[in-house]
């Protein structure tokens, strides 16, 4: 039966099923992982709840993942490049197979130059990006994939769409990067605590797909290669023939998410979710009778010294939730909200509540662990957006900072999502560091992005080209026009929020509108694209490029730039002539990984002076504005010590250039699940 269309041998079964309908929505629970409890009803029954210490995937897992990935591209005739990770994005294995492309090519297809596009990517990169999106955007209430990610993540949602606003997470592409200050890095062998970064960001390219245990994601995997591009889909109407998610859905099998939690069984804005394009019945062979890992040959592939991530072995994960993992329960600060917290690794909280470092005014420690006890209980209460069961409360991450970008605390609900441990801690400081003062002269201070496309290697050698630059500078005094403010950024007399701030960066103002021009922190929509997207990445490029550069030097090539030798190859006597990026991803100090555009994040004022930002990010963005917001103004209700959310007078939304309104909050109607109450973020 190996090469037999595994579509045939199925459908006698589907039939008995009758169950099976290969495509979105398709009922069938072949190739998933059991339910942990009443097998035989609708739901999955993990709310949350089922994650234990067994939650993690052993060493037999992973390689029985990657040798059904591996059959199935066999079967293909597309070799290609498999990544596993566990939950907090370990590295457990690496595997390319012979004849895998070594690089792929970054392309939205939108013929753009500059950013990522043009730029070719070590296949192993794409994978892992991929990998951690699924895994890191999955909980116990949903099950999202790199497909997913690329739906609500594109200029219009749907994509497609011409006539529809952004998605909800509209730049979220880049967060979890290489020179975060937040996501941990590989400690040189094993696992360690994460959240772990990503070498190029999250990904919105097929190919991602998340492992489940007994109703719980447990890691993902991921493939690149099979597919020639690390791209994205922009039309959600239709089904795509993508190769690397027919391999990696191959991976699954055994271990593929609760049918009722797949991202096609949730909506967001009215709108269906997509999961994958591709269902086992569409497979060009069974999975289940895949040879075994231990059958594989240096013929077949091998495994992949990523450095900076991963040796060439496989590994156990570890489970979400335990010391070891880096995310843990609370048992000190936030006492009765089954809060947990981020974690050395050794028992001990990375952002304990501490005092502002910012001035007289600063916040104190104990207003610090009130906003985000606050904000916790308003969690708590709120409806989820996108999470299985329906009248789950939303999963929240909640971060507060100081105008310096200390981060003061970090906390997060039981089973919130993964990528907000970075995202939620990008938007607390986008939101204090552009309502400041400081703003304008910090960006200043950034060099030039410089645009590289890479030539073919030749022999041990690579060739770096500069194809455009952009400064960021730039940005200022477009955004000063724009608003009509000529000291904006400058003046300290306008509290931005995220909402504003990702107004002013979509493609189209007001947003959503095709032939309207762009906000004045993104590029004109015949020059954007999701990787070429204006302020955002141009404020991170470099690193993340001086990243791809430090990998592939360590992986053998000596590389020149523009004719000239940047960096020899390495040799026993200097084994590592490139270092890695450090943690701070912009060269400003108050904005060290990188800024975001999505809803949930506040200055915080004590009267009409800036002392920080405070965010959220979860199950919702109207959720995760809510959640920051309303946590904010109930801790300042309670402290009575002046600390609170913007004045109205000073908040963006008193703005309307062009003819349309700034947005400051959107708030769910009726968001409480205890309460009929409406409109609770209105005169706040």
């Amino acid at each position: 039966m190996g090469s037999a269309p595994f579509r045939w041998m199925l459908a006698g079964f589907c039939l008995a099923l009758t169950a099976c309908s290969g495509g979105s929505n398709s009922g069938s629970t072949v190739g998933t992982a059991p339910p942990p409890t009443n097998p035989g009803t609708v739901d999955s029954g993990c709310s949350g709840n089922c994650g234990n210490a067994q939650s993690f995937l052993t060493e037999d897992d992973v390689r029985k993942v990657i040798a059904q990935g591996v059959a199935e591209a066999r079967a293909q005739g597309k070799p290609a490049t498999f990544v596993v990770v566990d939950r907090v994005g370990n590295v457990l294995a690496a595997y390319a197979m012979a004849g895998a492309p070594p690089f792929v090519r970054v392309s939205s297809g939108r013929a753009v130059t500059g950013g990522l596009e043009g730029l070719d990517v070590p296949a192993e990169f794409a994978a892992l990006a991929k990998a951690l999106t699924s895994v890191y955007f999955s909980s116990e209430g949903n099950a999202f994939t790199s497909r997913t990610a690329g739906q609500i993540a594109q200029e219009h949602f749907n994509p497609g769409d011409r006539t529809a606003p952004s998605g909800p997470l509209f730049g979220v592409q880049f967060s979890q990067l290489p020179c975060s200050d937040i996501s941990a890095r590989f400690a040189g062998s094993g696992t360690n605590a994460g959240p772990h970064r990503s070498p190029i960001g999250l990904s919105p390219d097929p190919g991602g797909i998340p492992l489940y245990k007994a109703g719980v994601p447990v890691g993902a995997v991921a493939a690149a290669g099979a597919d020639p591009f690390y791209s994205l889909d922009d039309n959600a109407g239709d089904r795509d023939r993508n190769l690397d998610e027919y391999v990696a859905l191959a991976a699954t099998y055994g271990f593929a998410a609760p049918q009722d939690r797949r991202a096609d069984r949730i909506t967001a804005g009215g709108l269906s979710l997509r999961f994958t394009d591709v269902e086992f019945s569409d497979l060009a062979r069974d999975p289940a009778t895949a040879p075994a890992f231990a059958n594989l040959t240096a013929a077949d592939g091998a495994l992949l010294r990523m450095p900076g991530y991963a040796e060439p072995v496989v590994l156990r994960g570890l489970a979400l939730g335990t010391v070891e993992s880096g995310i843990r329960p609370d048992t000190t600060d936030y006492p009765g909200l089954d809060a947990f917290v981020l974690d050395d690794g050794t028992g001990t909280n990375r952002y304990p509540p501490r005092a502002g470092t910012d001035g007289t005014a600063a916040l104190t420690q104990n207003e610090v662990r009130t906003i985000v006890q606050e904000a916790l209980k308003v969690a708590a209460r709120t409806r989820a957006q996108v999470r299985k069961p329906l009248g789950s409360r939303a999963g929240e991450t909640v971060v507060v900072v100081d105008t310096n970008g200390v981060v003061l605390a970090l906390a997060r609900s039981r089973d919130a999502l993964v990528d907000a441990v970075d995202v939620t801690t990008q938007k607390a400081r986008t939101a204090a560091f552009f309502s400041g003062t400081f703003t304008a002269t910090d960006i200043a201070t950034t060099g030039n992005a410089r645009y590289l496309r890479a030539g073919v290697p030749t022999g041990n050698q690579l060739d770096l080209f500069t194809v455009a630059q952009s400064a960021p500078n730039a940005y200022v005094g477009q955004l000063r026009n724009f608003l009509g403010l000529p000291t904006a950024w400058s003046d300290g007399q306008t509290a931005y929020s995220l909402r504003t701030i990702g107004n002013l960066s979509r493609p189209f103002y007001p947003d959503g509108v095709p032939g309207t021009p762009p906000g004045p922190l993104s590029l004109p929509f015949d020059r954007w694209s999701p990787f070429q997207d204006g302020l955002e990445l141009d404020l991170v490029y470099n690193q993340i490029a001086n990243h791809v550069a430090f990998y592939l030097n360590q992986k053998g090539l000596a590389l020149t730039l523009d004719g000239n030798p940047l960096v020899p190859a390495p040799t026993p006597g200097n084994p590592t002539p490139l270092a890695d990026v450090g943690t701070n991803c912009t060269g400003i100090p108050r904005l060290p990984n990188g800024m975001t555009l999505f809803g949930g994040g506040f200055p915080i004022y004590r009267g009409n002076t800036l002392i920080g930002g405070v965010a959220a990010s979860g199950d919702g963005t109207d959720q995760s504005d809510l959640v920051a917001f309303l946590g904010l103004h109930n801790a300042g209700s309670s402290l009575n010590t002046g600390v609170g959310n913007a004045s109205i007078a000073l908040r963006a939304d008193r703005l309307v250039p062009l003819g349309a309104r700034l947005s400051y909050v959107q708030c769910p109607q009726s968001p409480f699940l205890d309460s009929t109450a409406q409109y609770v973020c209105e005169g706040k």
